[in-house]
């Protein structure tokens, strides 16, 4: 909750605390419907802090297609995030953030792209980006991860893969394209390029350059480099993977229809050069698993996986695992209609999973190759690999076939599951999915609500067959944007959560991609969540619009207030350090770091972090 600090010269008093809750009892009660153009929040003991603002940091740059080496404004569509912990205790560890956005760039390189920077904990809870000198010399806060330069352009940086066994990063290239013309848009140089690569077969390779486009590209946080393209792993539209604790078995997944589900082995821990690629197939005899190795096949395993008769699933996105039982999940993130994007491939010899198989003689169809089968929401999908079984873990939903009103619309919704992580928040696993909807009509949003936002959810894994109703909703992104990327940092205290190209009349920094650290996991349990819903001031309901709040905190740029008011800023020794007039945001990036005390014309102050 939130707390007055007495100042002599201003304001005494205590704020007496809420009613306690349980842990994540419904942290934040949404109303349907509306939409935010900042991060919606719950209150204390979370709070927030963004970290990285596309289009408004700087990366460092290395010297690229004969350019010095600089510096350039990061790109945005920030996507997946990485952390790599530092195992020397110097400082928490390095952060990556993936970029979907494709766009030719002298400095940063064509496609697409990844920023790194290290991060350190302050006492108070919050994250500092700290300065850092590279083996290449470049010096800074933040780097642009050089791909032009080692392993060839990158393209469309979606999802991707942090070991949890030791922190390295592979960045996923969705963007599959089967052409030249098709990649020129984005990458000008359509030249052959040719391989150099420690993977037995594939050095000096000459390769399409759309061919040397969508594989999962390990990189190197702490020098901001791709180290290899994992050229043994099969081009395909990458999504998501997860490494198990034994550091040998990959599983990946594409977001393709028909995406197949994937394993690679390696012969020798952690040495991913070498090893066998897998294919799910859900009918196969005993194990339940097809070898990928063929000739050739690793440039079309869509090609190969189809004519094995492996199992076809609705866009294959993130993919995650709980280390306390090594149980697998994956989002499974459904379009409107998939029957003309994999009926082909049935006709071929791959098979429906048998969910989608039900779910088509449900809608009356004779399999999900109908033109009219539909799968709106999607839903999350769990491996267990004990079983060796795929299933439903929990259905997007409840379903509508005609959006209904706001007020009809119910508390909790899910659809198009895309992000996927598993935390451990007071030693039990949770899920944190993570919405991008693929439209707002079939009850994906109110009626009428077209301005969407979406959220993102924990559910408690030990929930036996959940329900949408079991859901915690932990955020909502700012207005048009997608939410993606959660991660949890090493110690536990934070997460970092991604707002992908949110509508750019939000307020800033809510109108750019960016990267926001959600702290204080660490005290749910020992302090109570405000028994409050934050967003009564916003909407003028019962009497919280006498409340005075403030948003994000800590900040390094705006603040924004609940109200236009006047405000005074002071600083932690008493001193009067700005005054403005009818205002309901302020800008504090000109001020030293600190804590401040910020106070409206009614006399309520709250404390102000600013970095």
């Amino acid at each position: 909750m939130l707390k007055k600090i007495t100042l002599l010269f201003a304001f005494a008093g205590v704020l007496t605390a809420s009613n306690a809750q349980t842990l994540f009892n419904e942290v934040i009660n949404m109303p349907a419907g509306y939409v935010s153009p900042t991060f919606v929040m719950p209150p204390s003991p979370l709070t927030t802090q963004v970290l990285f603002v596309g289009g408004t940091d700087l990366v460092q740059t290395t010297a690229t297609y004969g350019n010095p080496a600089g510096q350039q404004l990061a790109k945005e569509w920030h996507d997946f995030i990485g952390f790599t912990p530092d195992n020397t205790g110097a400082s928490l560890g390095w952060v990556t953030v993936n970029h979907e956005m494709v766009l030719r760039d002298d400095k940063i390189g064509d496609g697409g792209g990844m920023t790194a920077f290290r991060v350190v904990r302050n006492a108070d809870g919050t994250l500092s980006v700290v300065d850092q000198t590279l083996n290449d010399g470049r010096t800074g806060k933040f780097f642009n991860v050089d791909f032009a330069n080692t392993v060839g352009e990158t393209g469309m940086n979606c999802g991707g893969i942090v070991s949890q066994v030791d922190g390295r990063i592979w960045t996923a290239e969705e963007w599959f394209q089967t052409s030249n013309a098709m990649i020129a848009p984005g990458v000008r140089d359509t030249s052959n390029y040719t391989v150099q690569s420690n993977i037995a077969g594939w050095n000096g390779v000459s390769l399409k350059k759309y061919q040397n486009l969508n594989w999962m590209t390990e990189i190197d946080p702490r020098q901001a480099k791709a180290i290899r393209k994992q050229y043994n792993w099969a081009r395909q539209g990458f999504e998501g993977g997860a490494i198990e604790p034994g550091n040998r078995i990959v599983y990946l997944g594409p977001d393709e229809t028909p995406g197949y589900f994937g394993m690679f082995v390696a012969n020798t821990p952690g040495d991913f050069t070498k090893g066998t690629l897998f294919a799910y197939k859900h009918d196969k005899s005993g194990y339940n698993w097809v070898p990928i190795w063929e000739n050739g096949s690793m440039l079309d395993h869509n090609k190969v996986a189809t004519q094995k008769g492996c199992t076809m699933y609705n866009r294959i996105e993130w993919v995650t695992m709980d280390p306390k039982n090594n149980n697998v999940y994956f989002t499974e993130t459904g379009r409107d209609k998939p029957g003309s994007a994999w009926k082909d491939e049935a006709a071929l010899g791959g098979v429906y999973a048998p969910h989608h198989a039900a779910r088509a003689q449900a809608q009356g169809f004779t399999d999900p190759g109908d033109a009219n089968y539909t799968d709106y929401y999607g839903r999350v999908m769990k491996y267990d690999p004990v079983a060796d079984e795929v299933s439903v873990l929990i259905e997007g939903g409840p379903f509508f076939a005609t959006s209904p009103a706001e007020s009809a619309y119910p508390s909790k919704h899910l659809s198009n599951p895309d992000g996927l992580v598993c935390v451990q928040i007071k030693g039990k696993s949770y899920l944190l999915i993570q919405e991008d909807l693929n439209g707002v009509t079939f009850g994906r949003t109110p009626a009428g609500v077209t301005n969407t936002t979406c959220e993102a959810f924990l559910l408690d894994l030990s929930i036996q067959n959940p329900t949408v109703n079991d859901l915690i909703r932990l955020t909502a992104v700012p207005a048009g944007a997608e939410v993606t990327g959660a991660i949890m940092t090493p110690d536990g205290k934070s997460i970092l959560i991604n707002a992908q190209h949110p509508r750019t009349d939000n307020p800033f920094p809510y109108n750019h991609s960016l990267t926001l650290a959600i702290h204080g996991f660490d005290k749910l349990g020992s302090q109570s969540i405000a028994d409050r819903n934050p967003f009564e001031a916003e909407l003028g309901k019962s009497d919280a619009a006498s409340e005075f709040t403030i948003y994000p905190n800590p900040t390094a740029r705006i603040v924004y207030m609940n109200q236009l008011t006047d405000v005074a800023l002071y600083d932690a020794n008493g001193k009067r350090v700005l005054v403005q007039r009818n205002v309901n945001e302020i800008n504090v990036s000109g001020l030293t770091p600190g804590t401040y005390f910020l106070q409206n014309a009614a006399g309520k102050t709250v404390q102000l972090s600013i970095q």
